[in-house]
């Protein structure tokens, strides 16, 4: 089950132009910030991810403005996890839980990173419709063979209500506004 004082939200790949290019972008898009935005309210650390950020561009509004304390990590390895700097940053956090979301994925850098998170020990939950493909059908297939191979997949609503636990915790009313 997951839980918000083991967990990290980690954001891979949201940038520039490749970005523009995402199935349902507006569905994506207000996932994205829903999960921002819970991990804000409940103290969820979370790591930014950029692919090359000089070739398709820095990560996006509105995702570029997450908190300062937040780490933008630039990588050239598909998988988060090939990545000296992620490593450091991921490590340095001591959870055991990942929250996934992003693009081009889950096919390619959201894929392999779940893999390979999966095959350390870390429990991999992947928001459903936080993440995005440039063709709608690979991201279902993709969602399925992370499945397989022990990631949960989940929609933004249920990763929310599974990090708040408590409808009379005080911050319930403040995941809830994010939600609707």
């Amino acid at each position: 089950m997951l839980d918000s004082n083991n967990a990290v939200l980690i954001v891979i790949d949201v940038q520039g132009r490749l970005h523009e290019f995402m199935a349902d972008k507006d569905v994506l898009d207000a996932n994205l910030e829903k999960l921002i935005g819970a991990a804000k309210l409940l103290n969820i650390p979370m790591i930014g991810i950029g692919q090359i950020p000089e070739k398709p561009g820095e990560t996006s509004e509105p995702f570029r403005s997450m908190p300062e304390h937040v780490p933008m990590v630039g990588k050239t390895t598909f998988s988060c996890c090939g990545d000296p700097g992620f490593d450091a940053v991921f490590q340095g956090r001591g959870k055991k839980q990942v929250i996934l979301a992003g693009i081009e994925a889950p096919h390619i850098c959201v894929y392999e990173t779940a893999v390979e998170l999966l095959d350390r020990g870390v429990e991999v939950f992947v928001a459903a419709d936080a993440v995005s493909s440039r063709t709608a059908y690979k991201i279902e297939l993709a969602l399925e063979a992370i499945r397989q191979v022990g990631g949960v997949i989940l929609p933004t609503e249920s990763i929310l209500m599974a990090l708040q636990k408590d409808a009379a915790s005080p911050t319930f009313r403040g995941v809830l506004r994010l939600i609707k």
